[in-house]
């Protein structure tokens, strides 16, 4: 009798175990499945949002990333309407360094008068309307005297569904603005795609000016960026990348997306922020941001240092 209920036991555990090896093998099998899907849906989203640039080839880009070098990523906000060439409405640049793990950013405000390569001192919003992102690019070389490896441009009005998609961003501000109907107490805001939008192109209301509304763009890029890699968003995948596919346009790759996740994303937990010092000026008519000779210096002192450092 004490036989046979020892062997009942014993199978009574083994069949326990192959309950639970079971139960394990379909779960691993739904997360591999799961993740080959999201590897080829993040894949698919990526070759629909590849856009070369005319000058890629000159830009040894590989040859950065396989020594692990620094590289510097350029990101435009187009306002493109119906009718309208567009003008980047934001620029801003992040330097990455992946042997100090620093991120180094900074906004270039969209009326800074500088040489655009060809058309000559302008705005430097617009490079856009005359060249594109290709000319966008050069004129942004060409005032820091440095390689912009990477650039991506997401088209303004697509920010509404793309931060929808995600379900709203949350960042803190710091100080009251209104602009018509829309009120941003300060403290902590939830914001959806709509109140992003808007939040990110106030300007004449803040009395801070484009130094303002550059912060509030950084503000809601990084808000946007820590909602893409939370896990909430991973429930959200699919629309977030039917959005981002739909409004995006950049020279990432798949293999260089994958590069850039392993080998430069401790660069997002050290970040330093600048600030581009100028003044308002008007000439012929037209309000420029004006940029002295010695802060453009400065500045390209300051990112060369960034990018050489050990």
């Amino acid at each position: 009798m004490a036989m046979t209920s020892r062997i009942e036991r014993r199978k009574e555990k083994k069949n326990k175990r192959k309950i639970i090896l079971t139960i394990s093998a379909i779960l691993l099998a739904g997360l591999i499945a799961f993740a080959t899907y999201l590897y080829m849906k993040v894949g698919d989203t990526v070759e629909a949002m590849y856009t070369p640039l005319e000058s890629d080839a000159s830009r040894e880009q590989e040859t950065a990333l396989e020594s692990k070098e620094s590289i510097n990523v350029l990101l435009l906000g187009v306002d493109e309407r119906e009718g309208d060439k567009g003008r980047s409405d934001t620029m801003m640049l992040l330097s990455l360094n992946p042997h100090t793990n620093e991120m180094l950013k900074f906004n270039i405000p969209r009326d800074t008068y500088v040489e655009i390569p060809g058309v000559g001192m302008d705005k430097i919003n617009h490079a856009y309307a005359f060249g594109g992102s290709d000319l966008s690019v050069k004129t942004v070389e060409n005032l820091l005297d440095t390689t912009i490896h990477y650039y991506a441009k997401i088209n303004m009005e697509g920010l509404v569904d793309v931060v929808d998609a995600m379900g709203g961003i949350t960042v803190q501000n710091d100080i009251h603005l209104t602009r018509n109907q829309y009120d941003f107490p300060k403290g902590e805001l939830s914001l959806n795609g709509e109140e992003a939008l808007v939040y990110t192109r106030i300007r004449k209301e803040d009395p801070r000016g484009d130094l303002g509304r550059n912060d509030r763009q950084q503000k809601v890029i990084d808000a946007f960026i820590d909602k893409a890699v939370s896990v909430e968003s991973f429930t959200k995948v699919n629309p977030i990348l039917d959005a981002a596919g739909e409004n995006a346009q950049t020279n990432v790759e798949m293999e260089t997306l994958r590069r850039l996740f392993f080998d430069y994303r401790g660069t997002r937990n050290n970040q330093t922020k600048e600030m581009i010092e100028g003044s308002g000026r008007m000439m012929g008519g037209v309000w420029y941001y004006v940029v002295s000779n010695e802060e453009i210096y400065r500045l390209r002192n300051v990112l060369s240092d960034h990018m050489q450092a050990r």
